[in-house]
């Protein structure tokens, strides 16, 4: 008997991935690969990729996942994409080039706006003005290249340009909207005001539309090429972060930690909510008349995947667990090992920070021991991570008071059981996870078509928990983090 099932394209900051779940929420088959990005300006952070190469990859893989699971009829499809990355789709209805979300090409151009204005942003899109989100990127390339700006007619997200690739329809997500400062988040609409202020063509924007709306069918072509069944409806998906969250099915008032390439800590409200310091983000949630309150720690994943890059390339996760446990069992023994030996500052974000790092480092005695690991690295990369949501945690919940005893945790970082354990420990929150946590971005999608085709069986009551235990070798950690963090804080300032 043939299966039903959902198609569900994800691409994410390090990879593209396309999965298939059945109308149960299963991963069936998955397959990914690296996205591909052009440096243009390293000193700057600018980069971009190229749609049609992405395009490819995905359509490989979507071969890929459909030739695995050939008994199977796709009910529908949608895509989650990260945020603050944008396409431009030029007047012949072709994509031209992507801007990712760690594009940081307009530095050139974000000091120019007077304070008056940054306030009048923060209040209506919801965040500080900076380089990484999508109006600056775009109006930085077009003053570079005003030429080739003539041909542009539309932005959108990369979720949403991945659906116009599959039904030619254009739209924006109203999460994805929230990351472009173009959006007034509690209007629910696009902004004339914020595309004045920042020199962007409010023309470029094309039609809000919600997550869950229809799109319409895939383009006969590609589903014949694909060798997908008649039938199948594209439904708008949205921002990675938001369909994470969704996949923890979180109840209003709960707050979750989505810890994938980087680590937003948000919290899920039916009110616009903003921070008198303008410390957190606004963001529109995939689920109607809902909200999230943000605070983002950054790249933390990314640093995380590239450290066992270095240190453990032809290894498992399984094995720097196996270390990582050695490291542990040698810390609670104390003696010579009393601090901690390694302690990391990464670069990842605390929202009271006004300048994010770009410079980032270990600390450790010297001369250099003859005991050091690579095991201590990644033990102060993870270390780093928690400290750096507890920070963010704290900063959240000084705008909004929370006084439940858990937080939920989703996305590939939570696989990490140390990683749990050190921020159950330091935030006293047990740590909440979903069966399917780690597909996160994925099973967001797939509740998605799940609620919209009426379908009833997907259930996911299964929580793993983990609970804060009484260390107190983790208050001495986190004072010592705090002061290598604050010295290599200074010494960037002063850098500068």
């Amino acid at each position: 008997m043939q299966k039903e099932g959902y198609l569900i394209i994800d691409i994410g900051t390090g990879n593209v991935r396309v999965a298939i779940t059945d109308s149960a929420g299963t991963v069936l088959e998955i397959a990914r690969d690296d996205v591909h990005y052009v440096m243009d300006d390293p000193e700057l952070g600018a980069m971009h990729f190229d749609p049609a190469a992405l395009w490819q990859q995905i359509s490989h893989l979507t071969k890929t996942v459909l030739n695995a699971v050939p008994a199977i009829q796709i009910l529908a499809i949608t895509c989650s994409s990260q945020r603050e990355g944008v396409v431009l789709i030029n007047k012949a209805g072709e994509a031209v080039i992507g801007f990712p979300n760690h594009d940081h090409r307009g530095r050139k151009i974000e000091g120019a706006l007077s304070q008056k204005a940054a306030e009048l942003i923060y209040a209506k899109a919801g965040r500080f003005p900076g380089s990484l989100f999508s109006a600056f990127k775009v109006v930085a390339w077009q003053r570079e290249f005003p030429e080739a700006f003539k041909d542009i007619d539309k932005m959108v997200s990369i979720s949403d340009w991945a659906q116009y690739e599959l039904t030619g329809v254009l739209g924006y997500e109203h999460a994805q909207a929230s990351e472009t400062l173009v959006y007034s988040v509690g209007e629910q609409s696009w902004s004339r005001e914020l595309c004045d202020l920042l020199d962007f063509p409010f023309d470029l924007l094309p039609a809000l539309r919600p997550s869950g709306a229809e799109l319409g069918a895939v383009k006969p072509a590609l589903s014949a090429a694909w060798g997908l069944s008649g039938g199948a409806v594209v439904l708008v998906g949205g921002a990675d972060t938001q369909l994470a969250l969704k996949s923890t099915q979180p109840a209003l008032g709960d707050i979750a930690v989505v810890s994938g390439t980087t680590t937003p800590i948000v919290m899920v409200s039916d009110q616009f909510l903003t921070d008198p310091y303008q410390r957190t983000w606004s963001n529109r949630h995939v689920v109607e008349d809902q909200f999230i309150l943000e605070a983002n720690a950054g790249v933390t994943g990314l640093n995380y995947q590239r450290l066992k890059e270095i240190f453990y390339p032809n290894e498992s996760y399984d094995i720097i667990a196996a270390e990582l446990k050695e490291i542990e069992a040698s810390l609670l023994d104390g003696g010579s090992q009393w601090p901690a030996p390694v302690t990391a500052s990464l670069g990842s974000l605390i929202a009271k920070e006004r300048d994010a790092l770009t410079t980032g480092g270990f600390t450790f005695h010297v001369p250099v021991s003859d005991t050091l690991s690579r095991a201590q690295f990644i033990w102060a990369a993870l270390w780093d991570i928690a400290c750096c949501i507890k920070e963010n945690l704290d900063v959240l919940c000084e705008v909004v008071p929370y006084d439940k005893d858990y937080i939920w945790g989703c996305s590939g970082g939570m696989q990490s059981q140390l990683l749990r354990q050190f921020v159950a420990d330091l935030t006293g929150k047990e740590i909440w996870l979903r069966s399917r946590h780690t597909q996160a971005s994925v099973i967001g999608g797939a509740i998605i078509c799940s609620e919209v085709l009426g379908n009833r069986d997907f259930e996911d009551t299964a929580i793993e928990k983990t609970l804060p235990q009484k260390d107190g070798r983790y208050e001495i950690y986190y004072k010592q983090w705090k002061t290598v963090r604050e010295k290599m804080q200074r010494a960037y300032i002063e850098a500068k």
